[in-house]
Formats: structure tokens, sequence, C-alpha cells
């Protein structure tokens, strides 16, 4: 039988097998040049959004991530059903009000537009109610709004600082002694000190974290006993520190004003002379960790309180004062239920 093909057709080929690459550009086919055409871009993450494997919220940064285990107060509610919905929007909806996203966005949560994915996504609350149309409007003198269980600071007239105090300043607004006190630095620092006040107390030899407020209703939370709001010193004491000690005072001792006992405790550093050690405790009785200390035998040289709830120092300089922003205070607020 001849091969030749009087019509100068090509022998009929196989069809390509549904496996084998076509050579499409969408699929990364190279140029001349050799570049790859229509690369697919990776979007960007959007503010607000968590990352693979992190819980979800506009307040979540990797750090406090462990602040809400601990706490547990993050939450996502749950999308209600399209009747119930429908009523939750009626019930919070104010024809004359603003917005609920442009509230969430002055508020520090994000830009407007991610603050509708929020809303949508069912995960904002308005006076308990969860609301999902980004057609709400609200009051925000009058409402609650959460976020992800984490409470918005909608009234401007309040004021949250966080004051890093030096070693021989009082804790107090006025001294009529004339020692140097919390006043003094606000002064420096021009911030008004109308009414402000400090929450909790630190003895003039001790450092570190004060909250400043004119927030009375945070402020009685913070210092109940009933929310145990733990607080975290760093201590410096003689070295070397023998065994059975942190044991000691995770189990408790009795003190002249009752027992007391500290929730951890953790060898930081050791130098020739000194140790330094970490505890958390939540008591907020008088000078009870140096009592403690004293107690099982080795006296306080230097006490710090690096953290109080979920607010820390981090890195602010000694004797400075610094406004906290809308997600740390969403977070101090979570902690004590608001």
């Amino acid at each position: 039988m001849s091969d030749h093909n009087p019509q100068g057709r090509k022998p009929a080929g196989r069809k390509p097998s549904g496996n084998k690459p076509q050579g499409n550009k969408a699929q990364g086919a190279k140029s001349q040049g050799g570049k790859a055409q229509g690369r697919t871009q990776k979007p960007a993450r959007q503010y607000g959004t968590p990352r693979p494997g992190q819980r979800g919220g506009p307040f979540r940064s990797d750090a406090q991530e462990g602040y809400d285990r601990n706490l547990g107060a993050a939450r996502t509610p749950q999308r209600p059903p399209r009747a119930q919905r429908e009523q939750n929007f009626s019930s919070v909806h104010d024809p004359e009000g603003v917005r609920l996203q442009k509230v969430m966005a002055s508020a520090g949560v994000a830009s407007r537009r991610v603050c509708e994915d929020l809303i949508a996504e069912g995960r904002v609350e308005v006076d308990g109610k969860v609301v999902t149309e980004t057609g709400v409007r609200v009051d925000p003198e009058r409402v609650v709004i959460h976020v992800d269980g984490i409470r918005l600071q909608l009234d401007t007239t309040l004021r949250y600082y966080a004051f890093n105090k030096p070693r021989g300043v009082v804790s107090t607004m006025d001294d009529p002694e004339g020692r140097t006190c919390i006043s003094d630095f606000l002064k420096k620092g021009k911030i008004d000190s109308a009414r402000l006040f400090h929450v909790g107390r630190l003895d003039s030899e001790t450092e570190g974290l004060l909250l400043l407020t004119n927030d009375g209703e945070l402020a009685n939370r913070l210092t109940h006993p009933s929310f145990e709001i733990p607080k975290t010193y760093l201590v410096q004491v003689p070295g070397p520190m023998a065994k059975g000690v942190g044991a000691q005072l995770k189990e408790g001792l009795h003190l002249e004003d009752g027992f007391a006992q500290v929730d951890s405790f953790k060898l930081v550093d050791s130098t020739p002379g000194h140790v330094l050690v970490e505890v958390v405790l939540h008591s907020g009785r008088n000078r009870i960790v140096r009592r403690l200390f004293k107690e099982v035998g080795y006296p306080v040289e230097r006490l710090v309180r690096v953290k109080f709830g979920p607010l820390g120092l981090g890195d602010q300089k000694q004797g400075t004062i610094r406004q906290l922003s809308h997600q740390e205070m969403g977070h101090v607020m979570a902690a004590v239920g608001l």
C-alpha cells in the first residue's frame, strides 16, 4: 500500500491525551523572552484577615493571640438565620445614625471596606445582636459594639495612657510633701491631668506599668478582686536561690493579712550574687510581692511591673507616658467583660 497522499494532507494523528499540557499561557507558558505569561498573582492579605491557622479578628496580632487564649476573651459570633438577621437589623437600626462600618473605621478597626466584610461575615455585634447588613445605621453615643467579642471604645471623652513609672516616684497625682509624682510627668508630656487617675498602685521603690485614665467603670473592674486580673513582675533578689523556692511561692504562704501565693514562677537570669525571676499573681494587696519574697528569705532588690492583664510595657522607655491604642484597649476591656 502506497504512502503517497495525492491531496497533500497530513496523516491523521492520535488526539492528545487529556493529561498532556496544552501550553496555555494562563497556565504559565513561556514567551520568547523566557518569562511566564499570565502568572496568577497571590492576593494581598487585608488588615483584619487572619493568617492560616490564626484565629481571625481585626484586633489580633501574633503577640496578642496568647492573651486571647489565656483570657478566653475573643469569640466569633455565629451568623444567625435570615429571620433573626432581619429582626436584629430593625432593633438596632437608627435612620438618623451613622453607618456602622464608618463608626468601626473611626474606632480604628480597619478601613471601611474591611469593616463591611467583617459585618457581612457575622463578626460584629451591636447591643448584643449580630448585625450582617452594611446598611445599618447606629448612634455611636448610645450603642455598644463588639467585633469578634472585643468591645470598641466609642466615647471620645475617655482617655487611656500607659506610664512607665521610675523608681522614687510616688503613685499620686499630687504630693503635699513635694516628692516627684505622676502629675510631674504629665506636665512634661503636655498632657492635661484634669480628672485623670491611676489604676492600682506601685510603691515609690517599685518601677513599671501604671494605667492612667478617667474611665471609672474600667478602673473599678481592673482593681476588683472578682476579675482576678493578672499582674506580671520582674523581681531581682540576692542569689543564688535554693531549690524549691518557686514551688513554695506557688503553694502559698500565710502573711500577716492572710494567705497569698503567686500564679506562676520562672527563673529568668542568674548572675554572681543576683537572681532575676518573673512572677505572675492576681492579688492587688499592698507590697504583696516584696512581702512574699521576704517571707521565703529573699528580700527584693529591684521590682518592675511589666504587665497589667493583657497590657504590657513592651519597649516603652522609663519615665514616658503614651496613649493606648484602640486595639490595646479592646483587649483590656475584654479582660474585664466590657
